[in-house]
Protein backbone atom coordinates (compact mmCIF):
# COMPACT_ATOMS: atom_id res chain seq x y z
CA UNK A 1 0.00 0.00 0.00
CA UNK A 2 2.96 2.27 0.45
CA UNK A 3 4.36 1.88 -2.69
CA UNK A 4 0.97 2.65 -4.05
CA UNK A 5 0.72 6.11 -2.17
CA UNK A 6 4.05 6.44 -2.99
CA UNK A 7 3.79 6.15 -6.41
CA UNK A 8 0.41 8.51 -6.48
CA UNK A 9 2.27 11.14 -4.22
CA UNK A 10 5.12 11.26 -7.13
CA UNK A 11 3.01 11.56 -9.81
CA UNK A 12 0.98 14.44 -8.02
CA UNK A 13 4.55 15.98 -7.90
CA UNK A 14 5.58 15.29 -11.26
CA UNK A 15 2.34 17.04 -12.44
CA UNK A 16 3.04 20.16 -10.40
CA UNK A 17 6.54 20.49 -11.47
CA UNK A 18 5.50 19.93 -15.29
CA UNK A 19 2.43 22.64 -14.98
CA UNK A 20 3.39 25.30 -12.82
CA UNK A 21 5.99 26.99 -14.94
CA UNK A 22 3.26 27.45 -17.89
CA UNK A 23 1.34 28.40 -14.87
CA UNK A 24 3.56 31.18 -13.81
CA UNK A 25 4.62 32.15 -17.36
CA UNK A 26 0.99 32.73 -18.16
CA UNK A 27 0.80 34.63 -15.37
CA UNK A 28 3.76 36.63 -16.14
CA UNK A 29 2.49 37.22 -19.71
CA UNK A 30 -0.53 39.24 -18.45
CA UNK A 31 2.09 41.67 -16.81
CA UNK A 32 4.26 42.04 -19.79
CA UNK A 33 2.89 44.94 -21.70
CA UNK A 34 1.62 44.63 -25.33
CA UNK A 35 3.42 45.93 -28.16
CA UNK A 36 2.16 48.89 -29.54
CA UNK A 37 0.39 48.88 -32.84
CA UNK A 38 2.08 48.64 -36.13
CA UNK A 39 2.67 52.52 -36.74
CA UNK A 40 0.51 52.30 -40.33
CA UNK A 41 -2.27 52.18 -37.92
CA UNK A 42 -1.69 56.03 -37.30
CA UNK A 43 -2.75 56.52 -40.61
CA UNK A 44 -6.40 55.64 -40.66
CA UNK A 45 -7.13 59.56 -41.28
CA UNK A 46 -5.93 59.77 -44.32
CA UNK A 47 -8.01 56.49 -46.05
CA UNK A 48 -11.02 57.67 -48.21
CA UNK A 49 -11.86 59.85 -51.16
CA UNK A 50 -9.70 63.10 -51.64
CA UNK A 51 -10.20 65.65 -54.64
CA UNK A 52 -8.15 68.81 -55.53
CA UNK A 53 -9.58 70.93 -58.80
CA UNK A 54 -6.27 73.18 -60.31
CA UNK A 55 -5.44 74.98 -62.97
CA UNK A 56 -8.35 73.12 -64.92
CA UNK A 57 -7.01 69.78 -63.74
CA UNK A 58 -9.33 67.55 -61.36
CA UNK A 59 -7.31 65.33 -59.47
CA UNK A 60 -8.61 62.37 -57.30
CA UNK A 61 -6.86 60.26 -54.40
CA UNK A 62 -8.18 57.32 -52.96
CA UNK A 63 -6.64 55.39 -49.90
CA UNK A 64 -7.82 51.98 -48.36
CA UNK A 65 -7.55 51.57 -44.85
CA UNK A 66 -4.39 50.33 -43.37
CA UNK A 67 -4.67 46.42 -42.74
CA UNK A 68 -2.41 43.79 -43.00
CA UNK A 69 0.36 46.17 -42.89
CA UNK A 70 -0.05 48.03 -45.97
CA UNK A 71 -2.48 50.94 -47.51
CA UNK A 72 -3.08 51.15 -51.05
CA UNK A 73 -3.76 53.91 -53.17
CA UNK A 74 -4.06 55.17 -56.40
CA UNK A 75 -4.31 58.76 -57.68
CA UNK A 76 -6.10 60.28 -61.22
CA UNK A 77 -5.78 63.37 -62.85
CA UNK A 78 -8.22 64.40 -65.25
CA UNK A 79 -7.85 67.25 -67.68
CA UNK A 80 -10.28 68.88 -70.74
CA UNK A 81 -12.49 65.58 -70.13
CA UNK A 82 -9.56 62.91 -70.64
CA UNK A 83 -7.14 60.97 -68.00
CA UNK A 84 -4.13 62.83 -67.89
CA UNK A 85 -2.10 60.64 -65.59
CA UNK A 86 -2.58 58.32 -62.83
CA UNK A 87 -0.20 56.89 -60.10
CA UNK A 88 -0.25 53.79 -58.03
CA UNK A 89 0.45 54.56 -54.12
CA UNK A 90 1.26 52.36 -51.40
CA UNK A 91 2.38 52.76 -47.54
CA UNK A 92 3.41 49.72 -46.40
CA UNK A 93 5.68 48.24 -43.41
CA UNK A 94 9.24 47.09 -44.34
CA UNK A 95 11.60 45.64 -42.26
CA UNK A 96 11.44 46.10 -38.54
CA UNK A 97 8.26 48.03 -38.73
CA UNK A 98 9.60 50.78 -41.12
CA UNK A 99 6.98 52.67 -43.23
CA UNK A 100 8.01 53.18 -46.52
CA UNK A 101 5.65 54.63 -49.68
CA UNK A 102 5.60 53.70 -52.79
CA UNK A 103 4.82 55.10 -55.90
CA UNK A 104 4.66 54.87 -59.65
CA UNK A 105 3.50 58.13 -61.70
CA UNK A 106 2.08 56.52 -65.30
CA UNK A 107 4.98 55.69 -67.33
CA UNK A 108 8.05 55.88 -64.81
CA UNK A 109 9.70 53.57 -62.82
CA UNK A 110 8.29 53.04 -59.07
CA UNK A 111 10.37 55.11 -56.20
CA UNK A 112 10.29 54.33 -52.69
CA UNK A 113 10.20 56.60 -49.79
CA UNK A 114 10.82 55.99 -46.51
CA UNK A 115 9.30 56.92 -43.47
CA UNK A 116 11.32 60.64 -41.87
CA UNK A 117 8.71 61.65 -39.23
CA UNK A 118 5.05 60.58 -38.04
CA UNK A 119 2.35 62.17 -35.91
CA UNK A 120 -1.39 61.88 -35.43
CA UNK A 121 -2.10 64.05 -38.10
CA UNK A 122 1.09 64.49 -40.60
CA UNK A 123 3.25 61.87 -42.12
CA UNK A 124 6.77 62.69 -44.01
CA UNK A 125 8.89 60.16 -45.96
CA UNK A 126 12.17 61.37 -47.83
CA UNK A 127 14.29 59.51 -50.63
CA UNK A 128 17.66 61.60 -51.18
CA UNK A 129 18.33 59.64 -54.04
CA UNK A 130 15.49 60.86 -56.32
CA UNK A 131 15.42 63.77 -58.30
CA UNK A 132 11.81 65.01 -57.59
CA UNK A 133 10.25 65.00 -55.35
CA UNK A 134 12.80 63.50 -52.28
CA UNK A 135 10.21 64.61 -50.11
CA UNK A 136 6.50 63.90 -49.77
CA UNK A 137 4.09 65.24 -46.55
CA UNK A 138 0.64 64.01 -46.09
CA UNK A 139 -0.61 66.93 -43.32
CA UNK A 140 -4.43 66.77 -41.81
CA UNK A 141 -5.40 69.84 -41.83
CA UNK A 142 -7.43 71.28 -39.08
CA UNK A 143 -10.40 71.88 -41.20
CA UNK A 144 -10.75 68.28 -42.21
CA UNK A 145 -9.03 69.27 -45.92
CA UNK A 146 -5.69 67.12 -46.48
CA UNK A 147 -2.61 69.02 -47.90
CA UNK A 148 0.03 66.93 -49.73
CA UNK A 149 3.21 68.38 -50.63
CA UNK A 150 6.34 67.38 -52.94
CA UNK A 151 10.12 68.91 -52.21
CA UNK A 152 13.08 68.61 -53.97
CA UNK A 153 15.27 70.51 -56.22
CA UNK A 154 14.01 71.33 -59.63
CA UNK A 155 16.27 70.62 -62.78
CA UNK A 156 17.83 74.08 -62.29
CA UNK A 157 18.93 72.78 -58.96
CA UNK A 158 16.66 75.34 -56.97
CA UNK A 159 14.54 74.34 -54.56
CA UNK A 160 11.02 73.38 -55.35
CA UNK A 161 7.66 72.55 -53.99
CA UNK A 162 4.69 71.54 -55.46
CA UNK A 163 1.39 71.85 -52.81
CA UNK A 164 -1.82 69.82 -53.56
CA UNK A 165 -5.27 70.99 -51.38
CA UNK A 166 -7.31 68.16 -51.43
CA UNK A 167 -10.38 68.05 -49.68
CA UNK A 168 -12.34 65.13 -48.31
CA UNK A 169 -15.59 63.56 -50.60
CA UNK A 170 -18.16 61.67 -49.01
CA UNK A 171 -19.50 58.60 -51.17
CA UNK A 172 -21.94 59.82 -53.35
CA UNK A 173 -19.54 62.42 -54.97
Amino acid sequence: MKSALTLRSAAIGLLLVLTLPSVAGAAGADKKKTPPPPAIAKLVWLAGNWRMEKNGRLMDEYWMAPAGGVMLGVERTVFKGRGQEHEFLQIREGPGGVLFYVMQVSGQKEAAFQLLSLTDTVVVFENLLQDFPQKITYALQSDSSLLVTMEGPSSDGQAKRIDYPYQRMTKSE
